[in-house]
């Protein structure tokens, strides 16, 4: 039976993920269960032993979360209903009376590595870095003593008896993960007029032009791609598949007429949902290319009918 009230998440205690997920005001109201994979986050929808699960997707600095955007693309389909942004600075926790010249050995997410890479170059140039399943994960392995730093989020520090050394640890200003919400497949979120839809796309066949082909159906009616993204589809060699989020609505005849055109052509498309941008309103999108408004649709169909009926 499926537990209408659990959020699960990537964990264990004390990742960014939850520190995303407890940011929405309905967490409050739910039960959060920490997961050991994004795999196992996003079963436990599939299962039913959650209604939703928050997973990263996207960082700034490191691109597309692999693990998160292979687990949307096969499997049992789920949709992403919301999105949330999180500005991302790291804290090197060790146990208490441990100093920087004590660490030998460091953890963290493997998405963490790029944005901490010349600060550990600068400061501890010697120390072993060795990934762990999630930043909350690091700081576990840490405070069991399997290693001697981690870099995770200042606030997992008391969840594991462990003293930020160092704070605000940031190769790049102003980095930034994106989480998404996920759960079994139902009817879009309701359109706001600041929307993102994302989806996964196959080539029917590699020949010249056939991601162009992809591409064209979006440029033609005026959709903007925020991201696009090819994943080894594990058929063989060169054999892809394209991870897509563009700007709109599944509602906006524009977005709409879109997927049509990548239907005919592709030979599976899959709707990963329509959900409202994070930190964006209306006022913030950029104007419709001229053509391109539901309107424009509108006054276009009904054009196309006085033809057909001979009142053109």
């Amino acid at each position: 039976m499926m537990s209408a009230s659990r959020y699960a998440y990537l964990g264990p205690e004390g990742t960014f993920t939850e520190a995303a997920l407890r940011s929405m005001p309905e967490a409050a109201t739910r039960e959060l269960a920490p997961m050991v994979s994004v795999a196992a986050a996003l079963d436990a929808v599939r299962s039913g032993a959650a209604a939703a699960a928050l997973v990263p997707i996207e960082n700034s600095v490191e691109g597309g979360v692999t693990a998160t955007l292979d687990e949307l693309a096969t499997g049992e389909p789920l949709m992403i209903y919301r999105e949330v942004l999180l500005p991302i600075s790291f804290a090197l926790l060790v146990r208490p009376g441990t100093a920087l010249a004590d660490i030998k050995t460091v953890t963290g997410h493997p998405v963490s590595q790029p944005q901490v890479r010349n600060w550990l170059a600068a400061n501890l140039p010697d120390a072993v870095w060795e990934s762990a399943a999630s930043n909350g994960d690091g700081a576990r392995l840490v405070q069991e003593g399997r290693y001697d730093a981690a870099f995770a989020g200042e606030f997992a520090a008391s969840r594991y008896g462990l003293e930020p050394l160092v704070t605000d640890i940031h190769d790049a200003q102003n980095a930034m993960t994106r989480f998404v919400l996920a759960g079994r497949p139902a009817r879009p979120a309701a359109w706001t007029g600041a929307d993102k839809t994302s989806l996964v796309l196959w080539l029917g066949d590699d020949h010249p032009g056939a991601l162009l082909e992809l591409l064209q159906e979006f440029s033609a009616r005026g959709v903007n791609l925020v991201r696009i993204e090819s994943r080894p589809t594990g058929e063989g060699i060169g054999r892809y598949c394209f991870s897509v989020d563009c700007e709109g609505h599944i509602t906006d005849r524009r977005v709409g007429s879109a997927l049509m055109g990548l239907k005919r052509i592709c030979p599976k498309v899959r709707f990963l949902g329509s959900y409202p941008r994070a930190g964006m309103s209306p006022e913030d999108m950029a104007p419709l290319r001229h053509g391109t408004s539901d309107e424009a649709f509108a006054e276009a169909a009904e054009w196309l009918a006085r033809c057909q009926d001979g009142r053109a």
